[in-house]
């Protein structure tokens, strides 16, 4: 049976995969999907051994910071609150050193599924701007990084 800490990534990287899917399907990440993400992340630092100071506190500083950065993507018009909330929930779980790593797979996973969207728009001959499901960059990218983790906690 797996332990805590294998289950809560297992069920990590199926909300991952379920906001991934939505976001393709409705163009669109539930604020209670987020939300359930963000609000399990105290558990996983808590199975996994993390220091309520500093380490809590910089990991909810780590997310605080995501947000604030994301939004200003978001007021620009270049990606939804849904893909900023989900970015901000993905910060509280990775470790520190996995976060730049994420964001530029995420920014080159992103940069190849918009040209992507916009190929198959235009072959489409559709109107007007095709909206890209930031979404699937975001769980691919977070999945490509706790792969290694999910696969070693459950081999245990």
């Amino acid at each position: 049976m797996p332990t805590s800490p294998a289950l809560l990534l297992t069920m990590f990287a199926g909300a991952l995969l379920y906001a991934a899917w939505g976001d393709i399907r409705t163009r669109t990440i539930p604020n209670t999907l987020n939300a359930a993400i963000a609000l399990a992340a105290p558990l996983w630092w808590w199975t996994t051994g993390v220091d309520p100071w500093p380490n809590m506190a910089m990991h909810l500083a780590v997310g605080v910071a995501l947000f604030a950065v994301f939004a200003g993507f978001f007021a620009l018009g270049a990606m939804g609150g849904g893909d900023v909330k989900l970015v901000a929930a993905v910060g509280l779980w990775l470790p520190f050193g996995a976060i730049m790593p994420m964001l530029i797979l995420m920014a080159l996973i992103g940069g190849v599924l918009t040209l992507v969207v916009l190929f198959a728009h235009r072959m489409a001959k559709k109107p007007g701007q095709p909206e890209v499901p930031y979404g699937v960059a975001i769980a691919a990218a977070t999945l490509c990084i706790i792969a290694n983790d999910i696969l070693s906690t459950l081999a245990h």
